[in-house]
């Protein structure tokens, strides 16, 4: 007999190398747009901002900015690995696809968060983070991306022979603390949520949504 996992759910964690100095330049830059106010916001939100977060508009990736570029870079080099090893792709199908995102950045401070929420027009989904921000001591749920467990209708039922599976079988969610320079990607179907910011400074991040289709496809 053998127990395996089945209906599993891709996630990368990956680290951008040498992060300090590009994250440093995206830093000024985010929160020097930020004070510029409506210039840059995004107009037409899909969820209430909360006091305590200022979303940009979703068009990030397009900035000339030299910082933003060599980040749009990065998470799309992530990406398309992802993509090639999930789907069993070789190189040639790889560059078959092209990709559109939407992507922008958030300046948390305190008691700012973001709600449950998925994306569902797109394929894929990544968040990166620029500034961590410092938690107060003693929050461990501080400004924690935490993910739903999908299989949640599974719990409609529970006793001693299922209330206490492994971590592969569990019902439970899962809390990523971020670090400055990682990058977390996920399938976008996926409800996420922020919890509330408790610390001092701000919590930089950047999330975006891409979708693909073949090049020539209309």
């Amino acid at each position: 007999m053998s127990v395996f996992p089945l209906f599993s759910v891709p996630f990368v964690r990956t680290k951008l190398n040498n992060p300090a100095a590009i994250n440093a330049e995206l830093r000024s830059l985010f929160l020097k747009r930020e004070a510029e106010g409506a210039s840059w916001r995004n107009p037409q939100p899909t969820m209430p901002i909360p006091k305590g977060l200022y979303e940009s508009k979703f068009d990030l990736f397009s900035w000339p900015d030299r910082c933003v570029q060599q980040l749009h870079e990065f998470c799309m080099l992530e990406l398309f690995k992802v993509i090639g090893e999930v789907n069993a792709y070789k190189l040639d199908e790889l560059r078959e696809l092209e990709s559109q995102t939407h992507a922008w950045f958030h300046v948390t401070r305190r008691g700012g968060l973001f709600s449950s929420h998925n994306h569902p027009m797109a394929s894929w989904s990544g968040v990166y983070c620029v500034d961590a921000g410092s938690s107060d001591p003693g929050e461990t749920d501080s400004g924690v991306l935490h993910f739903q467990n999908p299989h949640q209708l599974a719990s409609m039922y529970t006793d001693p022979a299922n209330n206490r599976m492994i971590d592969a079988y569990s019902l439970k969610g899962c809390n990523f603390h971020l670090a400055a320079g990682e990058l977390v990607l996920f399938p976008s179907w996926l409800f996420h949520e922020v919890s509330p910011f408790k610390g001092t400074g701000e919590r930089i991040t950047v999330a975006f949504n891409t979708w693909f289709r073949k090049r020539g496809a209309t």
